[in-house]
């Protein structure tokens, strides 16, 4: 018999493969269809997890500085506050790139007619590059002529109309510097009225204002805290250690992206073993086609065999035809996820518009995720038509004429 063997071509064994979808379109759109269900699933929990993950990193991370740059304080407890020769040599650190003091004293705020008390940080124009806070365009407004920046709640007490736009307003304030020794009061007023750049919408603090020291008549005593930026990512570490064996207390923005992320890896993980149970599924139900396809076409694997198609060939077939299923099944899970998440997204950003905010993308697939899901898909396309195609491939015609 091995005389009259012969292996098929691969043009053949792919057409042959495509058989299938011609004899039994319902059963092998059916099967394509589960699976294309099971990776659609996966899909839309991931990118939902990355989303969320991208969302919350956004917020906490809105420009690259403020990563690598650390709040760094005395403890409450120490009553002490920051001496301009501390500032120097903390400026002096190797691995210090850039150092801003943020002052804050009680003060008075002038608009028009009407006064407030609120809260008035002196910073340095970098200030803002440093926290994130501001948009570029504010920043550099900011950096550029100065002025003042203050809360949404500050608004409520120099302004009766709060529909009213105060952007580019001018006001007047007035600081109270204590003295450290004495316990009394220095004043130190405005040189000149100042515009109002931006508002800072913060609801959970008390209403505040935010100068620079260059339109103050005195300059601080003293400072509050500092934003110390190290050189890179790489040294955050060496410099809190520095700052933490002075007695400061460092807060680094990068301890909370890190805790972040861990939280949301996790969220990710879970919604993604919820879609493993939905491909789970679908790939048993893959297998269960392969079976019965096995199971019909006993006959015609008798009548290749005994022609001479060779059991590899034979075996070949249907892991073709698994693999083709599977291919096809990834390619319409990626699509049925990607088109389910741009339509919540685009729900989800209208509605957001609607009420007054911005536009923005809940679902975030990477191209890594998507090529791993389509290949995954094959994967199982594959693994699903080992069995059948091990079973045909040790079938003798005899036996499958008898079968028949």
């Amino acid at each position: 018999m091995d005389n009259f063997t012969h292996r098929l071509r691969l043009s053949s064994l792919i057409r042959l493969s495509l058989r299938t979808f011609k004899v039994n379109p319902v059963r092998a759109f059916l099967t394509i269809a589960g699976m294309s269900v099971g990776i659609g699933t996966v899909m839309v929990l991931i990118s939902f997890g990355y989303g969320l993950q991208y969302i919350l990193l956004g917020k906490l991370v809105t420009t690259e500085d403020s990563l690598i740059t650390m709040e760094v304080y005395y403890p409450s407890e120490a009553n002490l506050n920051i001496t301009k020769k501390e500032v120097e040599e903390i400026r002096a650190i190797p691995d210090v790139k850039e150092v801003s003091q943020v002052a804050e004293f009680p003060g008075e705020i002038k608009l028009g007619g009407l006064a407030g008390s609120v809260q008035v940080k002196v910073v340095e124009p970098n200030y803002f590059r440093l926290t994130g806070l501001l948009t570029k365009d504010e920043i550099d407004a900011f950096e550029k002529s100065g002025g003042a920046i203050i809360s949404s709640q500050t608004v409520g007490l120099i302004q009766s109309d709060k529909t009213k736009d105060v952007i580019g307003g001018e006001s007047n304030l007035k600081l109270f510097y204590e003295d450290e020794k004495t316990g009394t009061y220095d004043e130190a007023t405005t040189t000149e009225s100042v515009v109002l750049r931006a508002i800072i919408t913060d609801e959970n603090s008390p209403p505040f204002a935010i100068i620079s020291p260059g339109v103050l008549s005195k300059e601080p005593p003293f400072f509050r805290s500092l934003l110390v930026k190290a050189v890179d990512i790489e040294h955050v570490e060496k410099v809190r250690d520095t700052l933490t064996e002075k007695g400061f207390i460092v807060s680094a923005r990068i301890d909370l992206v890190n805790q972040a992320r861990k939280i949301m890896n996790i969220i990710t993980v879970v919604l993604g073993v919820f879609g493993i149970t939905a491909l789970i599924v679908s790939a048993i139900g893959m297998l269960n086609t392969m079976i019965v396809g096995f199971m019909e076409r006993i006959y015609e694997i008798g009548i290749m065999k005994s022609i001479g198609v060779t059991n590899a060939d034979v075996r070949n077939l249907f892991l073709m035809e698994s693999t083709i299923m599977g291919f096809l099944g990834g390619v319409g899970g990626v699509t049925i996820g990607y088109l389910i998440g741009k339509i919540i997204d685009f729900g989800v950003s209208s509605l957001a518009v609607r009420l007054g905010g911005e536009a923005f993308s809940l679902f975030i697939t990477p191209l890594w995720f998507v090529l791993f899901a389509i290949g995954l898909s094959v994967l199982i396309g594959l693994f699903s038509g080992l069995w059948p195609a091990w079973k045909v491939s040790n079938l003798s015609p005899k036996e499958a004429f008898i079968r028949k």
